[in-house]
């Protein structure tokens, strides 16, 4: 119900196609509205996508390299999410990519935005990746293994954390430029939890020569809490140009 909710009050709409979105990882009264911002264009792409690379950072386990799941399948409260386990085969191989189920376990960066993805995409496969201490190029050579034209992207990202409301805005709208001028060189580990994640998609994404929109740019200040220590969130979708 909440995510059908969030999705309903959603602005924006899209007629190009999204190869990526950037979206939130707080709990859904903090940045829901920020994350539906980002998930609700999809609904128009419902059986054209094929497959989804989920992508965002490990916040409780420590690892070098990006993490892909043994397992087959996330579970979520509207059912079962499979794993493409023949796409992460075929990235096993590369040196930055380490089958490990152990910093999935206790994370929540990727599946808060499962349930919007099914609600709008319904069941399509995944591809989950932690990422950990690597270099961003690192991270676009595996997107760049995986991201054709069926499959979407969904980077999983917060911007600062706990600045003063002011202070968050200023930051936020400079991580926000940089974003949208493919600058991933001026995006840092303090300006998003995700940093490595977006550099690296923003990096294959200049490859493909793709476009970039900002939907929505907001923190906890606006949402839920207080302004004295907030959390910046931001909604971007990657679009063929």
């Amino acid at each position: 119900e909440t995510v059908a909710e969030l999705l309903a009050g959603a602005r924006s709409t899209q007629d190009k196609q999204i190869r990526a979105v950037i979206t939130p990882h707080a709990g859904y009264v903090y940045s829901g509205v920020v994350a539906a911002e980002a998930f609700a264009g999809l609904k128009a792409q419902k059986g054209s996508i094929h497959r989804l690379v989920v992508i965002g950072p490990a916040h409780f386990v420590y690892l070098r390299g990006i993490a892909a799941p043994g397992a087959s399948a996330f579970r979520t409260p509207l059912g079962d999410v499979p794993v493409d386990t023949a796409a992460v085969a075929e990235i096993a191989d590369l040196p930055q990519v380490v089958i490990d189920d152990q910093p999935h376990a206790p994370e929540h960066a990727l599946e808060v935005e499962l349930p919007f993805l099914q609600a709008t995409l319904g069941t399509v496969p995944i591809v989950p990746l932690l990422v950990g201490s690597v270099q961003a190029e690192e991270v676009a050579e595996v997107l760049h293994w995986l991201w054709d034209a069926r499959t979407l992207v969904v980077v999983s990202s917060d911007l600062s954390h706990h600045h003063d409301y002011g202070a968050a805005k200023r930051l936020d709208a400079a991580t926000a430029e940089a974003i949208e001028r493919f600058d991933e060189k001026a995006i840092g580990s303090n300006d998003a939890c995700g940093s490595a994640a977006v550099r690296g998609m923003l990096i294959e994404a200049r490859r493909q020569g793709l476009g970039i929109e900002r939907l929505d740019l907001r923190n906890s200040g606006d949402t839920a809490g207080d302004r004295h220590r907030v959390v910046g969130y931001g909604a971007w979708v990657v679009l063929k140009t």
